[in-house]
């Protein structure tokens, strides 16, 4: 507990009738004595209160609290396989060739493509289509079409496709850019004609060279582990924010069956869209 000071006796008071009398200044209140100090401290933890709240809740110049922020987008989860899936496959599209063999026998083939363009077109694997007599493709909707070969880049193994008709909505894919080693990453394609299969895997290697029998040397390749087979070529290699990074190509079997065994092979998505006779998106 606080305690006043002792105060001194006034000395007597000498009579003066006609003067005002004197009157001890009564002790100063403590309060008082320490208001410089009082008035700081009480400032400081007006400060450090404001400063609390501010950090807690933001600055707002009205009399009512500030809304929470709402979290960066850096702070935002990232998408879910299943999520980039269904964000995937309007932009999807599954490629069907009539053609003839070497022989000169009538031949049928499958691959898949993607929208790559907001006039359509669609980049795909050159080795789907190459010596096609009839091309077409069915969108997501089901929407069907004959489809005419614009553009062909034989040292990247990449076509474009520009087709007769479009569907109602169409839904272009978000192209991106640049892969790391370990980068997550999805396939989806029509493997072994099983339309729009989603696969997940890594980044397993980059700038790779292969040599392939349909379209001879590769090179600047993204190689992946999400899972490829016959009918995957064309489709697209996706990032885990749902952006098409490559064009699927290749897959590596030392034996003649075709099927996978953990090494796939895609074209960088810059490559694929600037290379050609005839460059479909610059």
């Amino acid at each position: 507990m606080l305690s006043r000071p002792p105060v001194e006796p006034a000395p007597p008071r000498s009579p003066a009738p006609e003067s005002p009398v004197a009157v001890e200044p009564a002790p100063i209140p403590w309060y008082r004595r320490h208001s410089r100090a009082l008035l700081a401290a009480v400032t400081a933890a007006a400060l450090v209160l404001t400063a609390i709240t501010a950090f807690r809740w933001g600055a707002s110049t009205s009399g009512e609290p500030a809304a929470r922020p709402s979290p960066s987008k850096s702070a935002e989860r990232p998408p879910t396989i299943a999520e980039i899936h269904a964000a995937m496959v309007p932009s999807v599209v599954s490629v069907y060739v009539q053609g003839k063999d070497k022989a000169g026998k009538a031949e049928s083939a499958s691959g898949t493509g993607v929208v790559a363009n907001a006039d359509g077109t669609i980049l795909t694997a050159l080795h789907v289509v190459r010596g096609a007599t009839a091309i077409e493709v069915v969108f997501a909707d089901g929407t069907r079409s004959k489809a005419a070969i614009t553009s062909t880049d034989p040292g990247r193994d990449i076509a474009t496709l520009l087709p007769a008709e479009l569907p109602s909505l169409l839904v272009p894919a978000v192209l991106g850019s640049g892969a790391a080693i370990g980068d997550t990453v999805v396939a989806i394609g029509d493997q072994l004609g099983l339309t729009g299969s989603t696969t997940t895997g890594v980044v397993s290697g980059l700038d790779r060279t292969i040599t392939t029998e349909d379209s001879g040397k590769l090179a600047g390749l993204i190689q992946f582990d999400a899972a490829v087979n016959p009918g995957s070529s064309g489709g697209p290699l996706v990032n885990a924010r749902g952006q098409t990074i490559g064009i699927v190509v290749a897959l590596a079997n030392p034996t003649d069956a075709g099927t996978f065994i953990g090494v796939g092979f895609a074209v960088p998505i810059g490559v694929a869209v600037a290379g050609g006779s005839r460059p479909p998106l610059l």
